[in-house]
């Protein structure tokens, strides 16, 4: 256990010295920022505001919510209040006893504001009341209780909205921390897994791949994000996937690939990332989603494979044991794609090596001379 606690702090301690950076980080968050953009263009997130307001905070959604509730409040009862002046209601304006104010009960300023919000919320305690002596309070209560309304619909839709994003249902989708490279029917593969952790289907699921690197073009000009397309695909095929379970995805190794070119002990030492997106709809809401995850090269592993997950209960169910979702075992694999294709047998090729058959065994006698330690 003391040695597994090492082998661990050793890797945290390689991985904070030796720092990659990652385009997608595991949970699919972009790590990109934009700089040197006119102000100018900053009125196109105003002028869309709708998508500004599902996108933000959700601290910034409560305070826009409190914050426009309060302030119509406030505006509104600074006109009520210049009504109730207007027609003489306020205390120290001393009104006759055969006075008829236009709200009963609002004889200030902080009775004005009470007023206006009882109005815009329907709350209607009856201490305060509007009479219909006074025309321009008609229209003024008409005009808060439509404004209310609208602001009621509109801030409620934000919320709903901002509820229901479809990467919300993203989450419940997990790719495997590690990917694994090992030979699958005759070919070399690199797999990954994915599980859908509600029963409800992805319709129409399709799953790909980016390779990210870093290359430089035959006129000396580096490209920084160069992307190139890797293909993952079951049994059944890469399209329309039937996502009812976690599938172990396969990416075929060949001279085509990108990874033909890497052997496990120059694999750690490359520089990429591979970025995997999974495409579907929801079932259960009819919403398109997508799900990304990433992974570099210490994150992929030579020479494994993935343990079964699925299995059959004796009540002919069939039983998914995400226990071993992440779980790996070793398997002898080629130490190179290469080799693979080119070199017969060599996929057969031991992690724990191979006899040699020229290899003569002799017995070798103890010299009187020699130094024992």
């Amino acid at each position: 256990m003391c040695g597994s606690i090492g082998t661990r702090i050793r890797k945290y301690l390689d991985e904070r010295r030796n720092p990659r950076t990652r385009l997608v980080t595991k949970d699919g968050r972009c790590n990109i920022e934009y700089g040197n953009i006119k102000y100018s263009k900053h009125f196109a997130f105003l002028a869309d505001f709708w998508t500004t307001l599902v996108e933000a905070r959700w601290r910034f959604v409560f305070f826009n919510f409190t914050a426009t509730h309060t302030l119509t409040w406030f505006i509104f009862g600074l006109l009520w209040y210049w009504i109730v002046r207007n027609n003489g209601d306020l205390t120290w304006q001393n009104p006759s006893p055969d006075h008829t104010p236009c709200v009963w009960g609002v004889a200030g300023l902080t009775t004005a504001y009470l007023y206006s919000l009882e109005t815009q919320t329907t709350i209607g305690y009856g201490v305060r009341a509007l009479t219909p002596h006074c025309p321009g309070a008609v229209a003024l209560v008409t005009i808060q209780a439509v404004l209310g309304a609208i602001i009621n619909c509109f801030m409620c839709g934000v919320i709903m909205a901002k509820i229901s994003l479809p990467k919300k249902r993203a989450k419940t989708i997990s790719f495997s921390p590690m990917a694994v490279i090992s030979p699958r029917n005759d070919y070399l593969c690199l797999s990954i897994r994915v599980a859908n952790l509600r029963k409800s289907l992805m319709i129409g699921s399709q799953i790909y791949g980016k390779l990210l690197r870093t290359t430089t073009t035959q006129d000396g000009e580096t490209i920084i994000m160069d992307q190139v397309n890797i293909d993952f695909m079951v049994d059944s095929g890469k399209d329309n996937l039937f996502f009812i379970c976690p599938l172990t995805l396969h990416h075929i190794i060949d001279k085509s690939s990108p990874f033909f070119e890497v052997a496990v002990d120059t694999l750690h030492n490359q520089d990429f990332e591979l970025v995997v997106f999974l495409d579907g709809t929801a079932e259960s809401t009819s919403a398109s989603c997508q799900v990304r995850t990433s992974y570099i090269p210490r994150e992929i592993m030579w020479g494994y494979k993935f343990l079964p997950i699925i299995s059959r209960s004796r009540d002919d169910k069939y039983r998914v044991d995400f226990s071993n979702f992440s779980k790996v075992v070793p398997v002898a694999t080629a130490h190179c794609a290469y080799c693979f294709h080119n070199i017969k047998g060599h996929h057969h090729h031991s992690r724990e090596g191979q006899d040699n058959p020229g290899f003569e065994v002799i017995e070798i006698t103890e010299s009187q001379d020699a130094t024992k330690m």
